[in-house]
């Protein structure tokens, strides 16, 4: 197990940004991070997944926020970021990170939430029209 960390979040204007932060130790050994909301009364989805070993890292987003939120992340600090442009208020929700080992350096990681094994608590985004 490894301990995961949020931060960020908060209010937003529709069109709006936030930014999310998630700190996983032992980069080399967690290399896939996994951000996944879930809405009111809605199962948890996939929103991004990120590969953090190879440069550059390798990401997949959900088709629902591909164009207005990035990954990024600096393994000094075994940090990834969820930048999050042109909110709306669809994207309000809680947001959780998860970690997982990756099978290979230079692999996709899985987009499904149960193939994650370490959880964050959660971070609350909500965005008003």
């Amino acid at each position: 197990q490894v301990e995961v960390t949020e931060s960020g979040g908060g209010s937003a204007q529709a069109g709006g940004s936030l930014t999310l932060a998630c700190v996983v130790p032992h980069y080399t050994r967690y290399g896939c991070i996994g951000w996944f909301r879930q809405k009111l009364g809605k199962d948890r989805e996939e929103v991004a997944v990120i590969n953090r070993l190879p440069e550059p890292p390798i990401a997949d987003y959900a088709d629902s926020v591909k164009g207005r939120f990035a990954l990024s992340r600096d393994n000094a600090v075994n940090t990834v970021w969820l930048q999050m442009t042109s909110l709306t208020s669809e994207d309000t929700a809680t947001y959780f990170c998860a970690a997982r080992p990756i099978a290979r350096w230079n692999a996709r990681c899985p987009t499904s939430r149960s193939e994650y094994s370490d959880w964050g608590q959660g971070t609350q985004v909500s965005v008003s029209s």
